[in-house]
């Protein structure tokens, strides 16, 4: 059967580092009550000169290199983001002509902070489906520009930056100890739109809007949707936790991640966080926290590893794959 196989990774972050610090003179807050809340010590805001399209074509750029392939190699490029360069066309599109790919497909997934999780399994589709043989899955946002920053209860926790992958079709067993996708859960509940939301939208109010969130509200909610996916997922591939190497989760906040691994059971060593360099940086989460890891040397070939992400709508979603 075709797997679809991670052949590298790469990342890409603005330039500038914001930490908490700097936020004690715009809102009412801390760096003591932000670290302690959410984990979070500084983020990276974009430029006016650093876009969405740009940070994507940088990350794809290095996951290509690690890869040891050209743009040329590509011919479907998927990228997961709310804040695109434009209302149309799909930013991918942007992405693809940057690198000069003028074959094969490009487009845009929304599913929030869930993006890169539901862009990896859109991939694998088309890879399995035998209608794209490489492709360039992105995660890449610029939080910055929706953040209304008098809110000191959204403003914080919000950052800029973008990871990719690229995925390449490759003949398994069909069997746990292949490479590549092994099982991926996707979720959505729609009643829970007001909990985590923008204010805005061309066909509403007409304009961009500001992001608007219950915080308690998400909270309550995330451990128990995160655990209901990976819990399907290790029935689908008959894995538990022990046989995990590592865990790559969205990084919102470490307590929901803490929280969410000690109900799965997963070993506090097998978590990779990143959220206290990054803060949320929405679909660019888990593809620059799996790239940093990758970085670092702690995923190698081989390893069984868990992708996992909660975001707006509600979305959730999670993926087991072998590096």
């Amino acid at each position: 059967m075709i797997r679809s196989t991670v052949r590298g990774v790469g990342s890409a972050l603005p330039r500038r580092i914001m930490t908490n610090k700097e936020f004690e003179t715009l809102v009412d807050t801390s760096d003591e009550w932000i670290v302690q809340r959410t984990g979070i010590r500084q983020r990276h805001i974009a430029a006016d000169d650093e876009t969405t399209a740009s940070l994507g074509e940088a990350a794809a750029r290095q996951a290509l290199q690690n890869s040891g392939l050209t743009p040329q190699d590509i011919d479907l490029i998927v990228l997961a983001t709310s804040t695109p360069n434009n209302t149309f066309p799909a930013t991918a599109v942007e992405i693809q002509e940057r690198l000069g790919i003028h074959h094969g497909f490009a487009f845009d997934m929304q599913a929030v902070c869930s993006g890169f999780v539901f862009a990896v399994t859109s991939a694998d589709a088309h890879i399995r489906a035998g209608l794209a043989k490489r492709a360039l899955v992105i995660g890449s946002e610029t939080f910055s520009r929706i953040l209304d920053w008098s809110d000191r209860t959204t403003c914080v926790l919000f950052g800029d930056g973008a990871g990719a992958a690229v995925l390449e079709a490759m003949e398994g067993e069909g069997t746990i100890a292949d490479r590549g996708i092994l099982a991926a859960a996707l979720r959505s509940d729609g009643s829970h739109k007001e909990k985590l939301f923008v204010d805005g939208g061309p066909s509403t109010t007409r304009t961009v809007g500001h992001l608007r969130m219950q915080g308690r509200e998400v909270f309550k909610h995330a451990v128990g949707m995160i655990t209901d996916v990976v819990e399907d997922v290790f029935r689908q591939a008959d894995v538990t936790a022990e046989d995990l190497d590592w865990f790559v989760p969205h990084q919102a906040n470490k307590r929901i991640i803490d929280a969410s691994a000690k109900k799965l059971g997963i070993a506090e060593e097998k978590v990779v966080i990143t959220v206290d360099l990054h803060g949320n940086t929405s679909a660019a989460s888990v593809p620059l926290a799996l790239a940093h890891a990758v970085s670092e040397g702690k995923i190698k070939q081989g390893d069984l590893v868990l992708l996992e992400a909660m975001g707006g709508g509600f979305t959730w979603g999670a993926v087991l794959l072998r590096w």
